[in-house]
Protein backbone atom coordinates (compact mmCIF):
# COMPACT_ATOMS: atom_id res chain seq x y z
CA UNK A 1 0.00 0.00 0.00
CA UNK A 2 1.14 3.55 -0.75
CA UNK A 3 1.49 6.11 2.05
CA UNK A 4 1.66 9.89 2.10
CA UNK A 5 3.53 11.61 4.94
CA UNK A 6 3.32 15.06 6.55
CA UNK A 7 -0.02 15.95 4.98
CA UNK A 8 -1.58 19.30 5.89
CA UNK A 9 -5.38 18.97 6.04
CA UNK A 10 -8.17 21.51 6.54
CA UNK A 11 -11.18 19.42 7.56
CA UNK A 12 -14.68 20.33 6.38
CA UNK A 13 -17.10 18.33 8.48
CA UNK A 14 -20.42 16.81 7.41
CA UNK A 15 -20.22 18.12 3.84
CA UNK A 16 -22.17 16.06 1.35
CA UNK A 17 -21.22 18.30 -1.58
CA UNK A 18 -17.64 18.45 -2.81
CA UNK A 19 -17.88 22.14 -3.71
CA UNK A 20 -17.94 22.96 0.01
CA UNK A 21 -14.64 21.14 0.61
CA UNK A 22 -12.48 24.13 -0.25
CA UNK A 23 -9.33 23.93 -2.33
CA UNK A 24 -6.09 25.27 -0.88
CA UNK A 25 -6.41 28.74 -2.45
CA UNK A 26 -9.65 29.22 -0.47
CA UNK A 27 -8.29 28.16 2.90
CA UNK A 28 -8.52 30.89 5.54
CA UNK A 29 -6.21 31.96 8.31
CA UNK A 30 -8.80 31.02 10.94
CA UNK A 31 -9.42 27.52 9.52
CA UNK A 32 -8.27 24.66 11.73
CA UNK A 33 -5.40 23.05 9.80
CA UNK A 34 -3.97 19.76 11.10
CA UNK A 35 -0.99 17.58 10.21
CA UNK A 36 -1.43 13.96 9.19
CA UNK A 37 1.82 12.24 10.03
CA UNK A 38 0.93 9.35 7.72
CA UNK A 39 -2.07 8.32 5.63
CA UNK A 40 -2.65 5.46 3.17
CA UNK A 41 -3.14 6.52 -0.46
CA UNK A 42 -5.81 4.79 -2.57
CA UNK A 43 -6.41 5.09 -6.31
CA UNK A 44 -10.03 4.35 -7.22
CA UNK A 45 -12.26 4.73 -10.26
CA UNK A 46 -13.95 8.14 -10.88
CA UNK A 47 -17.41 6.81 -9.90
CA UNK A 48 -16.29 5.76 -6.44
CA UNK A 49 -14.33 9.00 -6.00
CA UNK A 50 -17.47 11.01 -6.87
CA UNK A 51 -19.46 8.90 -4.37
CA UNK A 52 -16.98 9.66 -1.58
CA UNK A 53 -16.60 13.34 -2.48
CA UNK A 54 -20.28 14.15 -2.93
CA UNK A 55 -22.11 12.00 -0.43
CA UNK A 56 -22.19 10.89 3.19
CA UNK A 57 -23.08 7.28 2.48
CA UNK A 58 -21.33 4.17 3.81
CA UNK A 59 -17.87 3.48 2.45
CA UNK A 60 -17.04 0.05 0.99
CA UNK A 61 -16.23 -2.44 3.77
CA UNK A 62 -13.08 -3.64 2.02
CA UNK A 63 -11.79 -0.05 1.74
CA UNK A 64 -12.36 0.47 5.48
CA UNK A 65 -10.56 -2.77 6.28
CA UNK A 66 -7.62 -1.80 4.06
CA UNK A 67 -7.04 1.55 5.80
CA UNK A 68 -7.92 0.49 9.36
CA UNK A 69 -5.53 2.11 11.86
CA UNK A 70 -2.95 2.87 9.18
CA UNK A 71 -3.09 6.65 9.55
CA UNK A 72 -1.55 8.84 12.24
CA UNK A 73 -2.22 12.44 13.16
CA UNK A 74 0.42 14.63 14.81
CA UNK A 75 -0.59 17.10 17.52
CA UNK A 76 1.78 18.83 19.94
CA UNK A 77 4.59 16.43 18.95
CA UNK A 78 2.36 13.43 19.75
CA UNK A 79 1.57 10.80 17.12
CA UNK A 80 -1.97 9.43 17.46
CA UNK A 81 -3.41 6.51 15.50
CA UNK A 82 -6.60 7.24 13.54
CA UNK A 83 -9.17 4.51 12.93
CA UNK A 84 -10.27 5.20 9.34
CA UNK A 85 -8.37 7.96 7.56
CA UNK A 86 -6.95 7.97 4.04
CA UNK A 87 -6.13 9.93 0.89
CA UNK A 88 -8.16 8.98 -2.18
CA UNK A 89 -7.69 9.93 -5.83
CA UNK A 90 -9.16 9.01 -9.20
CA UNK A 91 -6.03 10.20 -10.96
CA UNK A 92 -7.42 13.70 -11.46
CA UNK A 93 -9.04 14.72 -8.18
CA UNK A 94 -7.66 14.20 -4.67
CA UNK A 95 -9.34 14.14 -1.26
CA UNK A 96 -8.32 13.37 2.33
CA UNK A 97 -11.01 11.57 4.34
CA UNK A 98 -11.50 10.86 8.05
CA UNK A 99 -14.59 8.91 9.17
CA UNK A 100 -14.05 9.83 12.87
CA UNK A 101 -14.54 6.15 13.68
CA UNK A 102 -17.77 5.77 11.69
CA UNK A 103 -18.27 4.19 8.26
CA UNK A 104 -19.08 7.36 6.36
CA UNK A 105 -16.73 10.14 5.13
CA UNK A 106 -17.56 12.67 7.86
CA UNK A 107 -14.48 14.91 7.45
CA UNK A 108 -13.00 15.81 4.07
CA UNK A 109 -10.09 17.98 3.02
CA UNK A 110 -8.20 19.00 -0.09
CA UNK A 111 -4.40 18.89 -0.11
CA UNK A 112 -1.84 21.61 -0.64
CA UNK A 113 -0.53 21.81 -4.26
CA UNK A 114 2.92 20.37 -3.48
CA UNK A 115 1.37 17.24 -1.97
CA UNK A 116 -1.15 16.94 -4.80
CA UNK A 117 1.80 16.83 -7.19
CA UNK A 118 3.39 14.11 -5.08
CA UNK A 119 0.15 12.07 -5.25
CA UNK A 120 0.13 12.31 -9.07
CA UNK A 121 3.72 11.09 -9.18
CA UNK A 122 3.05 8.20 -6.79
CA UNK A 123 0.04 6.84 -8.69
CA UNK A 124 1.50 7.09 -12.20
CA UNK A 125 1.68 3.31 -12.70
CA UNK A 126 -1.00 2.28 -10.21
CA UNK A 127 -4.14 0.38 -11.17
CA UNK A 128 -7.49 1.37 -9.63
CA UNK A 129 -8.30 -0.56 -6.47
CA UNK A 130 -11.50 -2.53 -6.99
CA UNK A 131 -13.98 -1.69 -4.25
CA UNK A 132 -17.63 -2.68 -4.53
CA UNK A 133 -20.19 -0.06 -3.54
CA UNK A 134 -23.85 0.70 -4.17
CA UNK A 135 -23.72 2.67 -7.42
CA UNK A 136 -27.48 3.25 -7.18
CA UNK A 137 -26.73 5.75 -4.39
CA UNK A 138 -25.18 8.01 -7.04
CA UNK A 139 -28.47 8.27 -8.93
CA UNK A 140 -30.61 8.44 -5.78
CA UNK A 141 -29.05 11.65 -4.52
CA UNK A 142 -31.31 14.63 -5.09
CA UNK A 143 -30.28 18.26 -4.89
CA UNK A 144 -32.68 20.79 -3.41
CA UNK A 145 -32.71 24.31 -2.01
CA UNK A 146 -30.74 23.33 1.13
CA UNK A 147 -28.34 21.12 -0.85
CA UNK A 148 -27.87 22.99 -4.14
CA UNK A 149 -26.49 21.26 -7.23
CA UNK A 150 -22.86 21.80 -8.27
CA UNK A 151 -24.14 23.77 -11.29
CA UNK A 152 -25.82 26.25 -8.95
CA UNK A 153 -22.50 26.88 -7.17
CA UNK A 154 -20.17 26.67 -10.16
CA UNK A 155 -17.70 29.53 -10.52
CA UNK A 156 -18.43 31.07 -7.11
CA UNK A 157 -15.86 31.92 -4.44
CA UNK A 158 -16.05 30.43 -0.94
CA UNK A 159 -17.67 33.60 0.40
CA UNK A 160 -20.21 33.68 -2.45
CA UNK A 161 -21.12 30.02 -1.91
CA UNK A 162 -21.64 30.62 1.81
CA UNK A 163 -23.84 33.67 1.20
CA UNK A 164 -25.80 31.90 -1.54
CA UNK A 165 -26.54 29.04 0.83
CA UNK A 166 -27.62 31.59 3.43
CA UNK A 167 -29.94 33.21 0.86
CA UNK A 168 -31.44 29.78 0.08
CA UNK A 169 -31.93 29.07 3.81
CA UNK A 170 -33.84 32.37 4.10
CA UNK A 171 -35.90 31.57 0.99
CA UNK A 172 -36.69 28.11 2.36
CA UNK A 173 -37.88 29.69 5.61
CA UNK A 174 -39.98 32.11 3.57
CA UNK A 175 -41.54 29.11 1.81
CA UNK A 176 -42.82 27.73 5.13
CA UNK A 177 -44.77 30.92 5.90
CA UNK A 178 -47.03 30.60 2.85
CA UNK A 179 -47.52 34.38 3.16
CA UNK A 180 -48.56 35.62 -0.29
CA UNK A 181 -48.21 39.35 0.44
CA UNK A 182 -44.75 38.79 1.88
CA UNK A 183 -43.45 36.76 -1.05
CA UNK A 184 -44.85 39.30 -3.52
CA UNK A 185 -43.00 42.02 -1.62
CA UNK A 186 -39.68 40.15 -1.77
CA UNK A 187 -40.07 39.29 -5.44
CA UNK A 188 -40.76 42.96 -6.18
CA UNK A 189 -37.53 43.82 -4.31
CA UNK A 190 -35.75 41.36 -6.59
CA UNK A 191 -37.47 42.33 -9.83
CA UNK A 192 -39.51 45.57 -9.60
CA UNK A 193 -40.33 45.47 -13.32
CA UNK A 194 -42.77 42.58 -12.82
CA UNK A 195 -44.74 44.18 -9.99
CA UNK A 196 -48.08 44.18 -11.84
CA UNK A 197 -47.74 40.63 -13.15
CA UNK A 198 -47.04 39.07 -9.75
CA UNK A 199 -50.08 40.68 -8.14
CA UNK A 200 -52.26 38.04 -9.81
CA UNK A 201 -49.95 35.09 -9.13
CA UNK A 202 -50.30 32.58 -6.27
CA UNK A 203 -47.82 32.24 -3.42
CA UNK A 204 -46.25 29.12 -4.97
CA UNK A 205 -45.92 30.69 -8.40
CA UNK A 206 -44.16 33.78 -7.05
CA UNK A 207 -41.89 31.80 -4.70
CA UNK A 208 -40.89 29.40 -7.47
CA UNK A 209 -40.19 32.33 -9.79
CA UNK A 210 -37.98 34.00 -7.15
CA UNK A 211 -36.10 30.75 -6.41
CA UNK A 212 -35.51 29.95 -10.08
CA UNK A 213 -34.22 33.45 -10.82
CA UNK A 214 -31.84 33.54 -7.83
CA UNK A 215 -30.41 30.08 -8.60
CA UNK A 216 -28.02 31.31 -11.27
CA UNK A 217 -24.72 32.96 -10.34
CA UNK A 218 -24.06 35.54 -7.63
CA UNK A 219 -24.25 39.31 -7.95
CA UNK A 220 -24.65 42.47 -5.87
CA UNK A 221 -28.39 42.02 -6.44
CA UNK A 222 -28.27 38.56 -4.80
CA UNK A 223 -26.23 39.96 -1.91
CA UNK A 224 -28.67 42.84 -1.34
CA UNK A 225 -31.69 40.51 -1.32
CA UNK A 226 -29.94 38.18 1.13
CA UNK A 227 -29.00 41.03 3.47
CA UNK A 228 -32.57 42.38 3.52
CA UNK A 229 -34.19 38.94 3.91
CA UNK A 230 -32.22 37.98 7.01
CA UNK A 231 -32.65 41.25 8.92
CA UNK A 232 -33.94 40.71 12.45
CA UNK A 233 -33.06 36.98 12.49
CA UNK A 234 -30.10 36.54 14.89
CA UNK A 235 -28.94 33.13 13.61
CA UNK A 236 -28.93 34.22 9.97
CA UNK A 237 -27.40 37.59 10.87
CA UNK A 238 -24.52 35.84 12.66
CA UNK A 239 -23.80 33.73 9.56
CA UNK A 240 -23.90 36.90 7.48
CA UNK A 241 -21.47 38.71 9.81
CA UNK A 242 -18.98 35.83 9.69
CA UNK A 243 -18.75 36.21 5.91
CA UNK A 244 -18.35 40.00 6.11
CA UNK A 245 -15.24 39.82 8.29
CA UNK A 246 -11.95 40.27 6.43
CA UNK A 247 -10.61 36.86 5.37
CA UNK A 248 -6.90 36.26 5.00
CA UNK A 249 -5.86 33.09 3.18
Amino acid sequence: MLYLHDVWVNWFEGEENGYNVCHFHEWRKDDCVELLDQAPLLKVNPLLFHYIENDLSELPQQLLQDVYQKAYIRKNHERTQVEYCFIVTDGTNILAVDTMGYQIPIRKSRLIPRQEQLVYEMITDQEDMDYKFDEDELTKKEHHILSPSPETMRGLTRKERQLKQLLFMALDQLHTTKNTAQIRYWYTEWNPNEYEEIQIMSFHEVWHKLYEETKTGWSSKHKQLCEHLIKGQPFFEKLWEIEQEPKVN
